[in-house]
């Protein structure tokens, strides 16, 4: 589930990995219980003698009776992902935006709808979609390939340990992640103007968003074993440049979403048998592991997250990024190169029927809103269950993981490069509004066009297919900085009640392109989106301009100022928006190619 020029700022606060006491001496534990081994307590003076050339000995700031188990050093198993951990740090260097989960997990970002209601001259008609934000980073290549929670870690962020709070509470299970992104885009050519005015949508805009995070894992507070709750919140700003300006099948920003602070996600995960197997119940954003390309995280345009398919043709664009819906996931690992993930959850984040679908429904719907964000459900706890289930699957497969486990300083070609395989789809239960015919088998198109108020049939069930390959196919040895990654992704589902039919994106990612640029990465991306036969037939039918095919073309470099803070300058252009609809604030125009340049900053605090 994976921007016109720009500026974003993006951060992350974390209160801290959670992790064992690698160093107690980071904790302010007493000399007596960090003298090396070597060093014999015989030689301590007696008590209440200070020598002059020893350091007071300090108060121990966790207190003696802490079980051991809290303060031992243990791996943090719910840090690797197998669909991320063979491509070691050959991937971007991006963090995602949401809850500070023990597992690498992604993010979506949010959407408008596009199209137009028979002659209307407004946008968000055609159902509505939404996207993902970049994914965390890859698990670091280590010769585990397992990440430890150690205070080092602090260094990653801007406010560092919070003189020592951070590791105290990690110690205690606690970790508290506060992340800010913004951007900045511009708008050069094409579009659609604001306010239905004349020409093109050309100009700026910002959007950004805060979110904080708690995470508890469980087994060190009071130890229930691989037990771990996490809560999150959204604090949403800014405006919406795909919304207020564009028009498209998807925003240019997986970030964009309606303006609102609003609850994110709240579940509980438990694992079982060594982590082969963990389930996770609670409100959740199903877009942060299903549906998502590693390498295609790089980008700032939402089609390369969450993907056009469900973004524009389940409701409200389902439990992606900004919405989050009650599920039940559930993984299992009978290998180590091997995942099978299925999820059950609500397919209507904020239980509207209408809004999601209202080009069907005549041009009918809630034009302040769009994107069905916030009519039902501001503040993000509503927890509807009362349109249908959405049925999520995925297997992924990691191929090569003896390359990746090639010895130092050896070629990584010799025992073939390291990816990632998927494939998976998922089944609504819901009913959809046809785009071909009304509830009485008129063709729906030609009785909106005669003025008729009728209403769509309303049929059962909506499917989607897709596959997903991230496969490194150049590092000079296994240790090397600098890779040369590429991906693939396509969706496809039945086109009479959907506005998408089928979507591809693919792109190549440089790791390190330049010397002295470890953590930077240059990407170029594309893809498509295809209209579907029953959407072009409602056009059709009213004598309007049907939609076809829409292209994305993306460059973008992602530069590492510091640990803490990412510089994103980004390129984009728009081929055909919304497959060349017609611009309905020009009569006789279709609307015009997008020239985009955005800039996106992350910060951590």
């Amino acid at each position: 589930m994976r921007v016109l020029g720009a500026v974003c700022l993006w951060g992350s606060v974390s209160l801290y990995p959670l992790g064992g006491l690698a160093q107690t001496t980071r904790l302010g534990l007493s000399v007596r219980e960090t003298l090396p081994p070597e060093e014999s307590t015989q030689d301590l003076p007696p008590e209440g003698v200070q020598p002059e050339d020893r350091a007071v000995e300090a108060e121990p700031l966790i207190p003696p009776e802490i079980p051991a188990r809290m303060l031992a050093p243990r791996p943090d198993r719910r840090v690797v992902v197998i669909d991320q951990e063979w491509l070691g740090d050959s991937g971007p260097a991006v963090q995602r935006i949401g809850p500070a989960s023990m597992r690498m997990r992604r993010m979506a970002g949010a959407q408008r709808g596009v199209g137009l209601a028979p002659g209307k001259a407004t946008q968000g008609r055609i159902g509505r979609g939404k996207n993902a934000l970049p994914t965390p980073p890859p698990a670091p290549d280590t010769d585990n390939d397992v990440t430890t929670d150690t205070d080092s870690d602090t260094d990653d962020t801007l406010l560092g340990t919070v003189w020592g709070l951070r590791p105290w509470l990690s110690h205690y299970g606690v970790t508290l992640d506060i992340q800010e992104v913004d951007e900045l885009w511009g708008n050069l050519t094409g579009g659609v103007p604001p306010a239905g005015g004349r020409g093109a949508g050309t100009g700026p805009a910002f959007n950004g968003v805060t979110m904080p995070t708690l995470t508890v894992d469980l087994e060190k507070l009071i130890g229930l074993k691989d037990g771990v709750f996490n809560v999150s919140a959204l604090q949403i700003h800014g405006r919406s440049i795909t919304q207020d300006r564009l028009f498209n099948y998807n925003p240019v920003s997986g970030i964009e979403a309606d303006r609102s602070t609003r609850l994110f996600e709240l579940w509980y995960e438990q694992g079982f048998w060594d982590d082969k197997l963990d389930i996770k119940i609670g409100q959740q954003d199903l877009d942060t592991e299903f549906v998502i390309s590693t390498y295609g995280a790089l980008y700032l345009n939402a089609n390369f997250s969450w993907p056009m398919g469900p973004s524009a043709n389940l409701y409200a664009g389902g439990p992606s990024w900004p919405l989050a819906s009650p599920a039940v996931r559930v993984r299992y690992r009978p290998a180590t190169n091997l995942t099978l993930m299925f999820a059950a959850a609500d397919d209507n984040p904020p239980g509207n029927r209408w809004n999601s679908f209202d080009a069907q429904n005549g041009g009918l719907g809630n034009v302040a809103d769009p994107t069905s964000q916030n009519t039902h459900n501001a503040c993000g706890c509503r927890f509807n269950m009362g349109t249908g289930a959405l049925l999520m699957g995925e297997i992924q497969y990691a191929l090569n993981a003896e390359g990746h486990d090639a010895p130092e300083g050896r070629s990584a070609k010799a025992h073939g490069l390291p990816g990632v395989y998927k494939l998976g789809g998922y089944y609504d239960t819901a009913r959809f509004p046809d785009w071909r015919y009304t509830s009485t088998g008129q063709v729906l198109g030609a009785a909106y066009a005669q003025g008729q108020n009728v209403q769509p049939r309303m049929v059962r069930g909506n499917w989607l297919l897709y596959g997903i390959i991230d496969q490194m196919v150049w590092r000079p040895y296994r240790k090397s900085p600098t890779s040369l990654g590429v991906f693939a992704r396509a969706t496809g589902n039945e086109g009479d009640r959907n506005l998408i039919s089928y979507g591809v994106d693919a792109g190549v990612n440089l790791k390190a392109p330049f010397p002295n640029r470890e953590n930077d990465t240059l990407g170029l991306g594309w893809g498509l989106g295809r209209g579907s036969y029953g959407a072009r037939m409602y056009y059709r039918t009213q004598g309007l301009r049907p939609p076809g095919t829409e292209n994305h073309l993306e460059v973008t470099y992602q530069a590492e100022v510091k640990p803490w803070f990412v510089l994103q300058p980004d390129f984009q252009y728009i081929f055909n928006p919304s497959g060349g609809l017609e611009n309905s604030n020009w009569p006789g125009h279709k609307v015009a190619d997008e020239l985009i340049f955005g800039l996106h900053s992350r910060l951590s605090f």
